[in-house]
């Protein structure tokens, strides 16, 4: 079926226009024709966002690890399926292929059996980015079971808060992780955890840094000597359509972390259809995303989505600074990378050391560039077209969310002219609105409103786990039957959609609103600045002013401050206008931000608004030292 891979910009609309016009007929020729499935459906879809309610592929049967291992083992048994590059440069890479894998995840699978865990209970898994990673959540979906992943750097409380809010029966960790220069002690913080978790029965253990751990007796195990008894065959458990697949949290802005619950066939369906048309992937590419299977991004776009496509899909432990600020390109350059999945905060730490250590590595192997966990600014866009892709490679500037379960709007690379800042277009299937403030559709081009989807697509999040109410209320009550994604959009005169952040960093200012993106894009233009992020405060005049925390680079922190805020509020002021002025700004040594890069701007409004006893626990920031010294330095 050709569009299953879509070619050309007017393949693209034809296409597009039919998974609108018939969305059942649509999604049910790309399931039929390219996945495998022990009983075929009874019904596409059906769907209320009222309720909120969405199912597809009802009465279809299957299991996710067959299409992602079982079927390829007689075309590409031999192929590699994951490659792991480990955090030392100096350790041997590892090329795990697709046959390897299904043994390796079939005894995985064999151990959980003999440990207790069956068809539906939770398996919490707090790995670092090694094989075993990727192994552990392909075994539990063998099985029937429910992983839940939390990214191998939260806190022991934010753990334990995750591991009872799921009732996870058990849990998988290592004896510590490499992350760069340093090591972290991992069991140490899962023994901590679990000092307050009471239905974890086991926790199996695997070696990665041969530290010394407690193992407590009757309840820790390490995974080794477990594996290499275990038998290396093992049945794939047939799951319904809208089985549980995974659990995975992702902060509220206030309270417990939302547990959004993924089902197994329409979020098999989608990440694989999303990864072979978002990335161009041919059979013999090298896909790298830089991503941290501990977030939907390495869930759905390293393991899920390449698997079930049979690419090799490349496993990254370190950072990318270490050994030197070289290290990806290094990677790319050996492995011949051809598809370089990353965030724009990687990318703008790594254009703040300049071109040498690009320039040193042959780069020539990349056909696709991506972006993805927030809007990425323009001077990051052109440094990462110039200097990375070389002005050859299409730049896809993607926007989803964990909710969404797979990419919404992106450019298809050779197809779709990009835009920079702009995610350009709906992918197939995806109905945005613009929303006004009323709760009224925006038609036509030229507006900006609240980003809502109108239709269910197959990947969306089926609820929170245990609090249906809350998922409800979270996503579906601001605008009358239609998800609301909580970010604001425009759309410009062709129709492309550029996010320009959370609602919630719409700044209303003397009855202006006024996105904090854009803002960002014409601080960031300033040669002395790295990064910027924009937060309201209350003002007597004006309701709202801005503040703004700019982190600058080297040469600029030799400047006069004064003559720099200057500049950059004109630079404001000639990008948008002097409504947008900043009326603070303080220079930091860093911004806080979450694991996955993004920036906690929820954290930098409580500071500006002196409500510094409201931060909540930063202990599961990137960086949480960088609250406190803002805190100190506040204007």
């Amino acid at each position: 079926m050709s569009n299953y891979h879509i070619k050309q910009f007017e393949e693209y609309f034809q296409v597009y226009k039919k998974s609108i016009n018939q969305p059942e007929q649509f999604w049910e020729e790309i399931a039929e024709e390219h996945f495998y499935w022990r009983k075929k459906w009874d019904k596409v879809l059906s769907w209320d966002f009222r309720k909120p309610e969405v199912k597809w592929f009802e009465g279809a049967q299957l299991n996710i690890t067959e299409n992602c291992l079982d079927r390829h083992l007689r075309t590409r048994g031999e192929k590699t399926a994951i490659l792991f590059e480990p955090n030392n440069p100096e350790e041997k890479a590892e090329h795990i292929s697709y046959k390897q894998l299904h043994e390796r995840v079939c005894k995985f699978a064999n151990v959980l059996k003999e440990k207790g865990i069956n068809k539906g209970d939770r398996v919490c898994i707090y790995l670092p980015m090694i094989p075993e990673l990727a192994v552990s959540v392909l075994a539990c979906a063998r099985i029937g079971a429910i992983h839940s992943v939390v990214f191998a750097g939260f806190s022991s409380t934010a753990l334990s808060t995750r591991i009872n809010d799921c009732d996870a029966k058990m849990v998988i960790t290592s004896d510590g992780s490499y992350r760069g220069a340093k090591t972290l002690d991992l069991k140490g913080i899962v023994d901590e955890a679990l000092e307050n978790c009471d239905g974890v029965a086991s926790v199996l253990v695997a070696k990665r840094i041969n530290s010394e751990v407690f193992m407590k007796a009757g309840r820790d195990y390490w995974l080794q000597p477990l594996l290499d008894e275990a038998y290396q065959d093992c049945n794939a458990e047939i799951m319904n359509a809208e089985d549980p697949l995974f659990i995975l949290y992702t902060s509220g802005s206030t309270g417990m972390p939302k547990g959004m619950m993924h089902t197994t066939a329409g979020y098999m369906v989608y990440t694989a259809y999303t990864f072979k048309n978002v990335f161009d992937y041919r059979e013999d590419d090298v896909y790298w995303c830089t991503a941290d299977i501990g977030w939907i991004t390495g869930h759905s776009y390293i393991v899920y989505g390449p698997l079930a496509n049979g690419a090799t899909t490349v496993m990254f432990e370190g950072v990318p600074s270490y050994p030197d600020f070289g290290r990806f390109w290094e990677i790319v350059e050996k492995h011949k990378i051809t598809q370089f999945y990353t965030a724009p905060t990687a990318i703008r730490a790594l254009a703040k050391q300049g071109t040498e250590f690009v320039d040193t590595y042959d780069l020539s192997s990349l056909k696709v560039l991506g972006t993805v966990g927030e809007p990425i600014n323009e001077e990051a866009w052109h440094w990462y077209n110039d200097n990375v892709g070389k002005k050859k490679s299409p730049i896809v500037d993607t926007w989803w969310q964990t909710e969404t379960g797979g990419i919404m709007i992106t450019p298809i690379p050779f197809s779709t002219p990009t835009k920079p800042t702009y995610a350009t277009l709906p992918f197939i299937g995806i109905q945005p609105a613009l929303m006004d403030d009323d709760g009224q559709e925006i038609k036509g081009n030229q507006v900006d409103g609240r980003l809502c989807i109108k239709f269910p697509w197959p990947s969306i999040a089926r609820t929170i786990w245990g609090n249906h109410q809350r998922y409800k209320d979270t996503y579906f009550s601001a605008f009358d039957n239609m998800y609301f994604t909580g970010d604001g959009a425009l759309r410009d005169e062709v129709g492309y959609y550029r996010i320009t952040g959370r609602v919630d960093d719409v700044i209303i200012v003397s009855g202006h609103n006024l996105g904090t993106a854009p803002i960002e894009d014409a601080i960031n233009e300033h040669q002395a600045v790295a990064e910027s992020a924009i937060v309201g405060f209350p003002h007597d005049v004006k309701g709202n002013a801005m503040y703004g925390y700019i982190t600058l680079k080297d040469a600029g922190e030799t400047r006069d401050h004064d003559n720099v805020r200057k500049e950059i509020n004109q630079l404001i002021t000639d990008r948008i206008g002097p409504i947008a002025k900043l009326d603070k700004i303080q220079f930091t040594d860093g911004l806080p931000k979450t694991r996955s890069g993004k920036i906690m701007r929820r954290i930098l409004r409580k500071i500006a608004c002196n409500e510094t006893d409201q931060l909540g626990d930063t202990s599961t920031l990137l960086n949480p030292e960088v609250v406190q010294s803002i805190i100190d330095h506040k204007l």
